[in-house]
């Protein structure tokens, strides 16, 4: 047995839709050649049953038993090797398909870890599900192809030199007809290549407005006839990407028609030419035999050979879009060090704001505009470009995996994701029963764990819509919690819970994160009331530090920010 995926895919060439098909062909050559050489085999095996079946026919008028027998057998080992060359190759196109497809998907998957946030900001919900859904299946499709169309070239190559030794008219009929009936319908594949890409660009754009409109449905019940008006939206589009589709298929019923119409010409022309020369007595009957089932057999390669040509033409936008992807770059970059080891934290300073988080301390960021606490998390946190020092290094020379695993920026932008809910709190697997308890304790969220029927190790839903928005938060705070990063910042915490529940989350998340480097950016009283230490941004720099009771006394700003009160 094969196992699929294969632990590294490897790093793909994505400097052209083309470089990358041949790249995955690459990696997976072996399994192509032998794939490629049962398909030879096994066409090779039905091109020859006319002749023999022919040559049968001969011995019985010339009353030849030896003969007879001999073409007999030749038709049962034929028949034989057919079967078995055919099952074999069946399962090497069912193994290269799937590893193709896995293998894109493998590198997708890595491509997006490695943009983390940049991809939702580059390319839409619905490309992405498209080239899960549909484009990891055009490129297996164009490896699948490659097995059947070069084993069908041989085919067609032993068919014509036969015929050829057999009637020199009659091979040169099937030398030249083949070619031309291929080119003929090359015509065809421009338009239906064109096509297809409009058609797979609606369908990705469609499929964004799905995963939107699943997103925003609460709201749009929420809002007087919204719900109708995203769903005729929705029917709208989808009326075009059926339109396209029917574009689609019009080109692709022509180019069918054309794979039986084209080769039936020549097979009647081979047909009338060989009748002709058999009256003649320039063949003999059998040969006449041998030339029909050889005439009527091309037309399977020729098909095979219009199909390559529709499936690698698919193939490639394909793999376009996933060349698109595999060349976007992240919008923060690895660092320059070697490793996170010469760091040894410290002060962590956003130098454009002024924002200091001393170690050791719960420090608070009250802004006067959301907007504003949150672009200094993500510089802190890295997520954004900034002239960041942690410590005595300035933070874009650390090994972003470093960055990573020593801050944690937890905002409510953080999904909550399908599984086990235990493996959802505790993401490195390594957190104890003690400390689960722990963070759900301070995240105020044990009723939540008893209301489930298997507790922690009850099945979450996709994107925890089981959940209220208040329950999400505080899971999503307990997984931060779980985690116990080095330097932990919170963005609004408790924006989502009820007062009474967010005065006991204030003050356990103190006192849990006692002598840990914390960072809550938020503008709630009675979180601020907690902290160490409060600082007060304005217009993107920090106008006044201190207690939230000394701000409250001394600057008016921070007072009505935190108070919501005018003036």
């Amino acid at each position: 047995m094969r196992s699929l995926p294969v632990a590294d895919p490897g790093t793909p060439d994505a400097r052209s839709p083309i470089r990358y098909l041949l790249w995955v062909a690459r990696r997976q050559a072996g399994p192509l050649a032998v794939g490629i050489g049962y398909a030879i085999v096994w066409w090779i095996a039905m091109a020859l049953v006319p002749i023999a079946v022919g040559a049968g026919i001969d011995a019985i008028r010339a009353e030849d038993t030896s003969a007879l027998l001999i073409c007999g057998a030749v038709v049962l080992a034929l028949g034989t090797v057919q079967a078995v060359a055919g099952t074999m190759r069946h399962r090497m196109a069912v193994f290269n398909w799937l590893s193709a497809a896995y293998r894109t998907v493998q590198v997708i998957a890595r491509q997006a870890t490695r943009l983390g946030a940049t991809l939702p900001k580059r390319v839409s919900t619905g490309e992405v599900v498209s080239v899960g859904n549909s484009d990891i299946a055009h490129i297996g499709n164009a490896l699948d192809i490659l097995l059947r169309a070069v084993g069908s070239v041989f085919a067609i190559v032993t068919v014509t030199v036969i015929l050829i030794r057999t009637s020199v008219p009659l091979g040169l009929t099937v030398l030249v007809g083949v070619p031309i009936m291929t080119v003929a319908v090359a015509p065809l594949l421009r338009p239906l290549h064109r096509r297809q890409h409009e058609h797979r660009d609606l369908q990705g754009e469609l499929s964004t407005r799905a995963a939107d409109i699943v997103a925003g449905l609460r709201v749009l019940r929420g809002v007087g006839g919204g719900e109708q008006v995203f769903a005729d939206r929705y029917a709208g589009e989808s009326q075009k990407v059926r339109h396209a589709g029917v574009r689609v298929a019009s080109v692709q019923s022509v180019l069918e028609g054309a794979q039986i119409l084209l080769p039936g010409l020549l097979i009647a022309g081979v047909t009338w030419l060989g009748a002709t020369f058999a009256l003649r007595d320039e063949i003999t009957t059998g040969d006449l035999v041998a030339f029909y089932g050889a005439a009527v057999f091309l037309i399977a390669p020729m098909r095979t050979l219009t199909e390559a040509a529709d499936k690698l033409a698919k193939g490639h936008v394909a793999a376009g879009r996933v060349v698109r992807i595999l060349n976007l770059e992240p919008e923060v970059a690895g660092g320059t060090g070697d490793s996170g080891a010469a760091c040894q934290g410290g002060l962590l300073r956003d130098v454009a704001s002024g924002v200091a988080v001393r170690p050791g301390i719960f420090t608070a960021v009250a802004a006067a505009s959301p907007e504003e606490s949150i672009a200094i998390a993500d510089r802190l946190g890295r997520y954004t470009d900034g002239d960041v020092d942690f410590g005595d290094v300035p933070l874009d020379r650390l090994p972003l995996a470093e960055v990573r695993r020593r801050i944690l920026v937890a905002d409510n932008g953080a999904a909550l994701f399908a599984g086990r809910l235990r493996d959802e709190l505790d993401t490195t697997g390594k957190a104890s029963e003690e400390d689960l308890a722990a963070a759900l304790h301070t995240a105020c969220a044990e009723d939540i764990i008893g209301a489930l029927p298997d507790g922690l190790d009850s099945e979450v839903a996709e994107a925890g819509r089981e959940f209220s928005g208040g329950q999400q938060q505080r899971l999503r705070l307990a997984r931060a919690l779980t985690a116990d990063p080095e330097v932990l910042i919170l963005v609004e915490p408790t924006s989502a819970v009820d007062a009474h529940s967010e005065a006991r989350i204030a003050d356990r998340l103190a006192k849990a994160r006692s002598g840990r480097t914390t960072l809550v950016c938020t503008t709630s009283p009675l979180v601020l009331d907690r902290a160490d230490h409060v600082i007060y941004v304005e217009e993107g720099v920090v106008r006044a530090r201190g207690t939230h009771r000394e701000l409250l006394a001394t600057a008016p700003a921070y007072a009505a920010t935190v108070t919501r009160e005018e003036g």
